[in-house]
């Protein structure tokens, strides 16, 4: 679960910049979800949050994308797990 603090965030836009899956927006210079299914909760957000806006909860983001991919085959928009793109095998 991801949770941004409203209070500590600046709108700067980096962690909708590192997202791989692109569910984090900045709308009146708050950073928000757009789209929490989509979210692998890798931490890429909060890694690099220089404000420390960013609280993750582990979950089971990475969990759900690899149920997807290669139980259900269905295929994630981006590199499904925030792996190089030219990677040749599974990052989780």
């Amino acid at each position: 679960m991801i949770h941004f603090n409203q209070k500590k965030c600046t709108g700067c836009g980096v962690c909708a910049a590192v997202c791989p899956q692109q569910v984090i927006a900045i709308q009146k210079k708050q950073a928000v979800m757009q789209n929490y299914r989509s979210c692998l909760e890798c931490g890429a957000c909060r890694q690099n949050c220089e404000f420390e806006a960013i609280e993750l909860t582990k979950g089971t983001g990475c969990l759900y994308a690899i149920v997807k991919e290669d139980i259900l085959k269905i295929t994630p928009k981006g590199s499904g797990c925030g792996c190089d793109d030219d990677q040749e095998e599974g990052c989780c």
